[in-house]
């Protein structure tokens, strides 16, 4: 039981890491406007910092994708020290991942779940779709 988990875990992780993951949970443009207007969510965009800099969606976290792994393994303390935010639960139902166009926040999302974040989700519109609506 323990090594097939540990082979789903790795499968995860590496076909994260390829992009070739289908099958991630989304969240729309619409949905996630009403997620953040209610306070039910915990945004991370998982674009380089300097992307981030640049703009981001408000309430945002930033960890770099290449960070994420380490990030949500790490102890919460650690991760409030490094991060000042809390460190996502397992058990959190509205965890969204994005990025600038839609593949790394798929992987982030992909890694996520694969870590066991059940309720991670994908803001598929990406930044992208953002600064399209909201200019």
């Amino acid at each position: 039981m323990l090594r097939v988990a540990f082979l789903r875990l790795r499968h995860t992780i590496a076909a994260a890491a390829a992009g070739t993951m289908t099958g991630v949970p989304t969240v729309s443009y619409s949905e996630l406007r009403s997620l953040l207007a209610s306070g039910r969510t915990q945004l991370i965009d998982v674009r380089s910092r300097e992307e981030a800099e640049a703009g981001t969606i408000p309430g945002a976290l930033n960890i770099p994708v290449s960070e994420l792994e380490t990030a949500l393994t790490m102890d919460p303390a650690a991760f409030q020290a490094l991060y000042s935010a809390e460190k996502p639960k397992l058990e959190d139902k509205n965890l969204v991942f994005f990025c600038q166009l839609g593949r790394r926040g798929s992987q982030a999302t992909a890694l996520a779940q694969g870590l066991g974040y059940t309720g991670a989700r994908h803001y598929a519109g990406a930044y992208k779709e953002w600064l399209e609506k909201e200019g």
